[in-house]
């Protein structure tokens, strides 16, 4: 066992002779002397460091050893007192490293560690700021946050402050963590010194990820909370300075200032602030927030007043405070509409809604209602107003009407009629509700006078729509004056001045249909007829289809009315330049019209050629009634044989729905009429057009029919038709799904191998020969065309049944099993000549 003394005698043991001899032969080697300790790991601590001192002794400047021997120690001391002599050894063991190895970090970083572990304040501030003296500035980012770590931890918190000081000299952007421990020691004063300096540098970034504006208010928070702690800054004017740079924030930094003097006992002060706040906010939701702390300041002042009377008792001077803020309270919740009115405007001055609201918030104030509008007229620009900027102008001259000063109302009409408006409609409505005040006061002559200088024509005329040229240069062309203008010199004026402003507005070109018809019944109530009906021609000049429909609908009627028969020719030129060119859509009234003036006062030819033209002329949607009217008007006329024709050409032109409608009608004439087998014919030409899937009462109808007027041969023959226009029907279905085989069959054959296609030789033969059939189908004459119908498989005792309901006593049929037909075991056929030949079907039913 090795011992020290004053020379150093060392015993050794038998197993360290080989290391010995390899430290003698390489006294400076590392590994050789790192080999040596690690045999002599579980040796007694003196042993081992004495191994360690002769190593440094050789190797002072290795820091492998000085590192692995200076961790030895401190682990050999481990769990001891912190007032054990050994842990000073350790010290002065990490000092004597410190020589050699004071540019390594590791090494103190570990003995900063070590001194503060013994509770050595003073010692261990001391280290670290030898270590930062002795490092360069780039290892110093290693020590600070021990350093800190340590500081924090002190009791006293001066030492801390002046650390984090230095800190944040090499790290100013750690300024929020020195501003979190402020915080947390009660330094409130220089947190906010802190705090105020990160707001005002643009280039600080916030490592926590906050904006400026959140720091900002973290600020304003802090300041405004905590006013007896916060002497070194300027609330009112750093607060300030923040309305002025976010200026989409305002709430919350005014409540804050108020906030400051509420908590620095300034209630006064405190009101101003809120006051000026609710005067200066431009949005909603910041004037909210204000209004809503200021209420509660309020309330929060009168519950304290309240409680402070009750426990001192009420005297005269608390009373009257008490009911000064009780009214100052009322107050403010009364005044809570005009000031949010006043937000809007703030945030708008061109609103003329929110204008006409804040006249209605002082109703009952006539003073302040003339300040409003005089304000509103004078703040609000025409063009660039949201709303009618002309409306503040009449409801101000109304307002002077309503209190019987018309000579003011008038000097605000006069100058209302000076703004240069955005649209002309605007004074034109000004022009109009002038000349309307003067009417409801029965000044006449004056309205007169007003309207006719609105009309008069400029010194510099414009296009109505040259927004270039000022409205009143524009004026001149709008139609809302010229009518009210025409409607009162028909009240008030002569004949020749109504006349004059009906021509002018006719030669400015912006009369519209109804003025010209206006025009014409005033010229007709004067007995001027031809003039009425020259109006009546200059404003078909001027207006195209569907414009003019009008009138000409009242011109024909009015000329009509008129002249009657007396100038039929007349008459018949006017209805043939209105049809010219006339839609269909406006064409049936016209030639109704028309067919009347014949029918009354010219020839029934020409009434019917009148229908007839019609039934081509109107819309689709309308030739199935004026077919109906064309029939009935020709029967009555001519009587019901004449409409035959007519009923053939509306069952060839009509479509199917419509058609079948009129067959119906048309059998039915005929069997009134007696005419059994044109009735029969009209029946079998219309089936081919009717499904019986779809139309029962058409079949239920020839049924009803044959019942009444057939026989046996008549009812086969309808239950023949029947049964072969239900298979046309199915034929056409059965042709579709045949296709949709063909087609699915195909690509399933294509995709299989010869010989493995499934379907068997018969399987084949069936499908061939379906398709075969479908073709034979398709090829046969469509509804429209000729059809072959082939016999029915109806029984004999059906047929008996429905001939003994026709003629009971002279038919009988036996109830034998023989097949129908005629012996020669060909089905009957019968074949019926379709629409697009009706004349066919009917022509040799003539009457003999």
């Amino acid at each position: 066992m090795p011992v020290f003394n004053g020379k150093q005698d060392v015993v050794f043991e038998e197993d360290d002779l080989p290391y010995e001899e390899e430290i003698i032969r390489n006294p400076y080697s590392v590994k050789c002397w790192m080999r040596y300790i690690e045999h002599k790991q579980n040796a007694p601590k003196s042993v081992l460091n004495m191994i360690y001192e002769r190593a440094l002794k050789e190797l002072p400047g290795s820091y492998k050893l000085w590192y692995n021997y200076l961790r030895e120690r401190r682990k050999q001391i481990k769990g001891k007192c912190i007032t054990d002599p050994a842990y000073e050894e350790v010290n002065n063991c990490h000092e004597r490293a410190l020589v050699f190895m004071h540019k390594m970090p590791r090494i103190w970083l570990d003995y900063c560690q070590f001194i503060v572990s013994q509770c050595k304040i003073t010692r261990s501030r001391r280290t670290f700021d030898r270590a930062l003296r002795a490092l360069p500035i780039t290892q110093h980012p290693r020590i600070w946050p021990l350093y800190l770590k340590f500081a924090r931890k002190l009791p006293l918190p001066e030492t801390a402050i002046r650390v984090y000081r230095r800190y944040l000299k090499l790290s100013p952007e750690n300024a929020e963590e020195y501003i979190d421990y402020l915080h947390s020691v009660g330094r409130l004063d220089e947190a906010a010194v802190r705090l105020a300096a990160v707001v005002n540098d643009e280039g600080f970034v916030s490592k926590e990820g906050k904006s400026n504006y959140q720091l900002w208010h973290e600020l304003c928070d802090l300041i405004s909370q905590n006013p007896d702690k916060v002497t070194s800054l300027n609330v009112g004017a750093i607060i300030r300075g923040g309305l002025t740079r976010f200026t989409d924030q305002l709430g919350k930094l005014w409540c804050s200032m108020a906030d400051y003097y509420i908590r620095s006992g300034h209630f006064e002060k405190a009101r101003d602030v809120y006051e000026e706040a609710i005067q200066t906010v431009v949005t909603v939701r910041d004037f909210t927030q204000v209004f809503d702390s200021y209420a509660q300041f309020e309330e929060s002042m009168i519950a304290a007043k309240m409680e402070t009377t009750s426990e001192l008792g009420q005297g005269e001077d608390d009373d009257i405070d008490l009911e000064l803020r009780l009214a100052r309270f009322e107050q403010l919740i009364t005044r809570r509409p005009l000031l949010l009115n006043s937000v809007l405007l703030r945030q708008n001055p061109h609103n003329v809604h929110e204008w006409h609201k804040r006249v209605k918030l002082y109703e009952g104030n006539p003073p302040q209602i003339i300040n409003t509008y005089t304000e509103a007229v004078q703040t609000v620009d025409a063009v660039k107003a949201t709303g009618k900027p002309h409306s503040l102008w009449v409801s101000f001259a109304r307002f002077y009407e309503e209190n019987e000063q018309l000579d003011d109302a008038r000097t605000i009409f006069e100058k209302a009629t000076k703004v240069n408006y955005k649209q002309v409609d605007d004074l034109a409505a000004v022009w109009c509700e002038y000349g309307e005040m003067e009417l409801r006061h029965e000044n006449y002559d004056q309205a007169l006078r007003i309207l006719r200088k609105a009309t008069a024509i400029p010194a510099r005329k414009a296009e109505y729509f040259d927004s270039s040229e000022p409205v009143q240069n524009r004026v001149y062309k709008s139609l809302k004056v010229w009518s009210m203008l025409a409607d009162l010199e028909e009240s008030l004026g002569t004949f020749q001045s109504t006349k004059s402003v009906y021509d002018r507005i006719i030669d400015l070109r912006i009369a519209t249909p109804q003025i010209i018809i206006n025009y014409a019944m005033f010229l007709e109530e004067h007995n001027y007829f031809e003039e009425s009906f020259k109006a009546y021609e200059r404003g078909i000049a001027l207006f195209r289809w569907p414009n003019v429909y009008d009138i000409w609908n009242t011109y024909l009627t009015k000329f009509i009315d008129r002249y009657g028969g007396k100038k039929l020719e007349r008459a018949r030129d006017l209805f043939e330049q209105a049809l010219d060119g006339c839609p269909p859509k406006f064409a049936k009234t016209i030639y109704l019209l028309y067919a009347k003036l014949e029918e009354e006062y010219g020839l029934a030819r020409h009434a019917m050629a009148v229908y007839e033209r019609s039934t081509q002329a109107v819309e689709t949607e309308e030739r199935h009634l004026m077919f109906n009217i064309y029939i009935k008007r020709a029967a009555e006329i001519y009587g019901v044989t004449h409409t035959r024709a007519i009923y053939q050409k509306a069952i060839e032109v009509l479509p199917d729905e419509h058609s079948r409608d009129m067959c119906l009608r048309f059998a039915d004439m005929e069997s009134k009429l007696g005419e059994i087998d044109r009735a029969r014919a009209i029946y079998s030409y219309c089936s081919q057009m009717c499904d019986p899937r779809m139309t029962a009462n058409f079949w239920q109808t020839w049924k009803e029919f044959e019942i009444r007027h057939g026989n046996e041969d008549t009812i086969r023959e309808m239950l023949r038709i029947k049964r072969s226009v239900q298979a046309t029907y199915n034929t056409q279905v059965n042709f579709m799904s045949s296709q949709m085989l063909k087609a699915t069959t195909s690509s399933t054959v294509s995709d299989l191998a010869p010989g493995q296609s499934g379907i068997d030789d018969m399987k084949m033969l069936e499908q061939k020969a379906q398709l075969l059939a479908a073709e034979a189908e398709q090829d046969k004459p469509k509804p429209k065309d000729k059809i072959l119908f082939v016999r029915s498989d109806t029984s004999r005792s059906e047929l008996a049944e429905l001939a003994k309901q026709a003629n009971p006593d002279e038919i009988d049929i036996d109830d034998d099993d023989e097949e129908e037909g005629d012996g020669d075991g060909e089905p009957d056929e019968v074949q019926l000549e379709q629409k697009s030949v009706p004349t066919a079907v009917f022509g040799g039913l003539k009457d003999d």
